[in-house]
């Protein structure tokens, strides 16, 4: 185990964030002393805005026996889910093609149900689980209460490790799948981002909100609104979460309606 005094914008996709001790957990003993003490899960660090004054508790990474994964076996919630994907279509083995391009931990995807209009995590497990109240407990998925972008994990709940329901299909089925999946998701930005800032109104695409408003390119210090994609903000190079709230903010008001986040703050 590591402990060690870190800026977690040097851990986040979107660039921004304040000091933190962030305990690097390799084993289930090593974790459950590090949340013996008030706690919060880092995962790839995506879908996440850390305010600038920082994180009080401990920060939790899972490494080691927690990156490790058999696809027809049990997972490790340390793993990258893009390397999942890429290994499963390798195996001819179909159920995460509609995952392709998320830039999370497998820990991460299960507890914000991560997904795209191809298919969600919670489509692609078989078991999670979850470790609280000082020990490990195994759940069926239709126990957690999936829905869209969510999940009702127990109270301070962390996912340590799934089985996935995938299915032995033609390579070439899988791979043609997978280009679909990336063809729609080319108008995404490259830059610095957290993902998807909203959760999409029932029937409606909060980008396209966004956009009709002629919003994309609003900017506040480093923080813009990609003009590529109206749901992301960009980091230009030294935005604040300071500057991500303000222009939050500031779509909220351009906007007929209040969306919801999809981005944890």
């Amino acid at each position: 185990m590591r402990v060690e005094r870190v800026l977690l914008k040097d851990y986040t996709t979107l660039g921004v964030g304040g000091p933190a001790e962030l305990w690097t957990v390799e084993t289930r003993e090593e974790l459950k002393r590090a949340t013996e003490a008030p706690y919060r899960v880092l995962g790839n660090g995506s879908n996440l805005l850390v305010l600038d004054e920082g994180v009080p508790e401990r920060v939790i990474r899972l490494a080691g026996e927690f990156r490790t994964y058999d696809l027809k076996g049990w997972v490790g919630a340390g793993t990258l889910l893009p390397l999942l994907v890429q290994e499963a279509a390798r195996a001819g083995l179909s159920g995460l093609e509609g995952l392709l391009g998320i830039p999370a931990q497998v820990g991460g995807a299960v507890k914000m149900n991560a997904g795209t209009r191809f298919g969600e995590m919670a489509d692609a497990l078989e078991a999670v689980e979850v470790f609280h109240d000082g020990a490990f407990h195994v759940y069926c998925p239709e126990e957690l209460g999936f829905g869209y972008r969510k999940s009702h994990l127990p109270p301070g709940g962390i996912v340590t490790r799934v089985r996935l329901k995938l299915k032995e299909r033609p390579k070439e089925e899988i791979l043609r799948r997978m280009a679909e999946v990336d063809r729609a998701r080319k108008g995404q930005p490259k830059r610095k981002s957290a993902g998807c800032v909203f959760k999409n109104p029932p029937g409606q695409s909060a980008g396209r909100l966004i956009d009709e408003r002629g919003l994309k390119g609003l900017r506040v210090g480093d923080a813009m609104i990609s003009l590529e994609h109206g749901n992301f903000i960009v980091n230009l190079g030294q935005a604040r979460a300071k500057d991500v709230l303000e222009l939050v903010r500031r779509v909220q008001e351009e906007l007929p309606l209040e969306l919801e986040w999809e981005v944890w703050p």
